[in-house]
């Protein structure tokens, strides 16, 4: 059976190329094209060769979200995977309503995407732990109007650290910006990663949004 052609769209090369080495690496996927902006990755999806399409949604000329509009629309339809930062309700119900049957943040491990395009294919959909459980909450509020959890305690200082953590510093700036030891930086994370039920930054962060912990610029 001929390999799997796959679209990788995506502005930052130290996301990108990673991506292409671990699909290339598995002999039932192979990279038709790679884009790293609107304008390229519209020309490639037109072109028609790929049937499955990794989506970032940030990209430097526009918004991803036009792009799975355009690859859902073809016939047959391409299957859609994003691959980004954004976790915030924007995004995710807008690249869900535009067609995308996959979402995954960026801090997922490359090692997996193979095999989550295999699973996206074989007709499941690849979702990130906290946007399951976003997409589980949302879905539990409309259905029963006030339903909802209660918001994590953190506590003031790792509401601070997390709202750094938000604007992508690693744990020794951290340390600097607030003057803590990286010990004590380290036990605030791993405090806000319990108290939220998250395993990673990026899913903390988008927790700590849904919940009302942190406000951050949610991008474009």
């Amino acid at each position: 059976m001929a390999p799997i052609p796959v679209l990788v769209i995506e502005d930052d090369p130290m996301t990108r190329e990673p991506l292409i080495d671990k699909i290339e690496q598995d002999p039932g996927l192979r990279v038709c094209g790679a884009a790293g902006d609107l304008r390229s990755g519209r020309q490639l999806i037109a072109a028609g060769e790929a049937r499955v399409a990794l989506m970032d949604l940030g990209l430097p000329d526009g918004d991803g979200t036009e792009l799975i509009l355009e690859a859902t629309a073809r016939t047959p339809p391409m299957e859609v995977m994003v691959i980004t930062v954004f976790g915030d309700e924007r995004h995710v119900v807008r690249a869900i309503e535009a067609g995308a049957t996959g979402y995954l943040l960026k801090d997922a491990e490359a090692d997996s995407i193979a095999r989550s395009i295999h699973d996206l294919l074989a007709g499941g959909s690849p979702i990130s732990t906290s946007i399951a459980r976003y997409l589980l909450r949302r879905f539990r509020r409309e259905q029963s109007a006030g339903a909802g959890e209660p918001a994590a305690h953190l506590t003031p200082r790792e509401i601070e650290v997390l709202e750094v953590v938000s604007r992508g510093y690693s744990n020794a700036e951290i340390g600097r910006l607030l003057e803590l030891s990286l010990h004590t930086v380290n036990s605030h994370i791993k405090n806000i990663y319990r108290k939220l039920a998250v395993r990673s930054r990026s899913e903390a962060v988008f927790e700590a949004v849904q919940q009302g912990l942190i406000h951050i610029d949610k991008g474009p």
